[in-house]
């Protein structure tokens, strides 16, 4: 996770919950990498991420479903 370009942390506050692994979401950080949180609560981990996105409860399934559409939007095809 050190060496991850982007991490998207879901449903959860790691920054309390697993300080431990949040850790290496940090180093990420300082490497330069984008952290998205996605969360109804404004969390520790939400106020050190990039972008946060206080999407709605219950709505986590469509938010994936649109991001990984937009992410494959410019892919190419054959090797998706």
């Amino acid at each position: 996770m050190a060496n991850a370009d982007c991490i998207v942390l879901m449903g959860g506050n790691m920054a309390e919950a697993h300080p431990v692994g949040f850790q290496w979401v940090s180093e990420a950080k300082l490497r330069g990498a984008k952290v998205i949180h996605v969360d109804p609560r404004f969390t520790r981990s939400a106020a050190m991420s990039d972008y946060y996105a206080p999407i709605r409860a219950g709505s986590d399934i469509a938010f994936l479903g649109g991001s990984e559409l937009r992410s494959l939007e410019g892919a190419n095809r054959e090797r998706v």
